[in-house]
Order: structure tokens, then sequence, then C-alpha cells
């Protein structure tokens, strides 16, 4: 049987930790993975010298005019080796055959990304798990539309120089990508814990609000015209969309597998969806990864130290 083709995995992180182990782990002959960091951390440099040449400690240095995401993507795919490339971010489990059903997914499909759920770890992140199970993995699944924690492709099926060019002056990675390849999304999901503290949450809230706003301008007057009718909905016939909501909700938590009580959230967070809306377009700044950033246009961004 051949080898597979080789992939390049770019991950970005701010230390080494098992998802640097797990993804080492998986790597073929010819394949690479790529842990980029902002600085050449020393506890990162310490643990990629003893992996076999495959794994790279990659330095990405301080974003200028783009998240430090973005700019982590894009050095990693600068430094990248292969033709087939694979993102990925560290904070979810990577089992045994994560790298092998990319593999098989672009050898089917193409351009192929997994599904996120995302699940909160703080009060607020928890009440909002059904705005994050609609936007963040329905909308993934049914809209084909890429997550830069778990997804494959390769340098022709995009035109690259000017993707790059894009990335170094913009925020959302997977959001600008949308933009550059026509991506399948496959069933398999992978849980990511978000939040943390309520204002970890409220600054998510803001990059989401924003990410929607400037890559997808339909979908964000959609949100507004869905999100005004279901507030109307709730205060009109209170307890039918009481009922309505949770029985809809608990049939998309179980349509991707989600085993969280949040689902009874849907009501309260109907109501809350014009105001979190408004709250994440009104607000000039956010905070992401130590960071605060300005985004005032697609391609308009300024980085400061928090």
């Amino acid at each position: 049987m051949a080898d597979p083709t080789p992939v390049s995995v770019i991950l970005p992180t701010t230390g080494w930790n098992d998802a640097c182990e797990e993804i080492a782990a998986q790597l073929r002959s010819g394949d690479e993975l790529l842990v980029v960091c902002d600085a050449a951390t020393e506890s990162v440099a310490e643990r990629i010298d003893d992996r076999p040449e495959a794994v790279r400690l990659v330095v990405a240095g301080e974003p200028e005019g783009c998240s430090g995401k973005a700019n982590a993507i894009a050095v990693g795919m600068d430094a990248a080796e292969c033709d087939r490339l694979v993102w990925s971010d560290d904070d979810y489990h990577h089992p045994p055959d994560w790298l092998d059903g990319l593999r098989s997914d672009y050898e089917q499909y193409g351009p192929t990304t997994e599904v996120p759920v995302f699940v909160g770890q703080d009060p607020l992140a928890k009440l909002l798990e059904p705005t994050h199970v609609i936007s963040g993995t329905l909308a993934v699944s049914l809209g084909d539309v890429p997550w830069g924690g778990s997804l494959v492709f390769e340098r022709d099926d995009i035109d690259e120089e000017a993707f790059l060019t894009d990335l170094r002056r913009t925020v959302s990675d997977d959001g600008l990508l949308m933009e550059y390849a026509d991506i399948t999304s496959v069933e398999r999901t992978r849980r990511v814990e978000i939040g943390g503290s309520v204002r970890e949450t409220l600054e998510n809230q803001v990059r989401f609000t924003k990410i929607v706003r400037y890559h997808d301008p339909v979908a964000t007057a959609g949100q507004f015209v869905l999100g005004s009718a279901l507030t109307a909905g709730c205060v009109l016939f209170p307890l039918p969309a009481l009922v309505l909501l949770t029985v809809a909700m608990a049939g998309v938590y179980a349509t991707f597998g989600v085993r969280q009580w949040t689902f009874l959230a849907a009501y309260p967070v109907a109501l809350a969806a014009i105001p979190l809306l408004a709250y994440g377009l009104v607000r000039r700044t956010f905070v992401w990864g130590g960071r605060r950033y300005r985004w005032r246009g697609k391609f308009d961004v300024s980085v400061e130290t928090e």
C-alpha cells in the first residue's frame, strides 16, 4: 500500500501541551508538526528537542495589523514543507485517529472541516451554550463553514499568495478561509472548552459577532431578523415559545451528541439574542489571547497589549 500524502500540521500554541503530544504521535512518514509560538518559549524548545525532526518549533513573532492566531497561521504556512495542510487548535482532545480521519476526508471530499461543540466554563458561557450550538455547530455543519480548529486543504485549493496577504491584515483565519475555499463539513464533533470567566465570555461574544459582521454581513442581517422574530414570539406567546424552543434545541443537541442540560436555556437566550448582537456590534475593541484588538474593518486591525 502506498504511503499517504504527507501533511503539515500547523498548531498555534503558547506552550507544549497534550495536543502537541497527541498530534506528534499520529505523524506518518513525510508528515510534520509545526508548533507555532509567538516567541521561542524555552519549555517548548526543550520538548521539541526530544522529538523527531518532523516536529518543529516555528517562532511567529508579535502580530502587526492582524490577530496573533492569523499571524501564527500565516507564518506556519510559509514554513510548512508539504502541500497538504492541516490546521488545528490546542484546546481539545485529538484521538489517535484524528489525523488519519482528516486524510481520508480530503481524499473523499477535498477541503474538509470537522465541527466544534463549545462547552462553557463559566456561568455566562454555560447560559450561552445554545447560541454556540446554533452558530458554532449547526451553522458549520449545514453551511460547510470552515472551523480553524480542525480542517484540511491543499495549497492549490486557494489563491495562496492573496490569502496570506489578506490573512496578515485581519483577525479571523477561518472566516477568511471561507472566502477562499469550498469546504465540506463532516459529522465529527470536537468538544472545545470556552470561556472561564464572565469577562472572557463577553470578549468572545464581541469577537464572534464581528467575525460574522465582516466576513458574512448577510448572515448578520439574518441574525437580526431571526432574533427580532424570536423575541417577538417569546414576548407575545411565552408558553408556546418556551416549549417549542426547548424541544427544538433538545433535538439539535441530540443530533450532534451534545449531552448538556443547557438546552433548557433556549428560551432566555432567544430573549437575549438582539441585546447580545447589539453588544457585539457596538463594542469597539475586544480582548483575545492577551491582546486587545480594534477591528474597524475586515482589513483594518490594530493590536494593543492587554
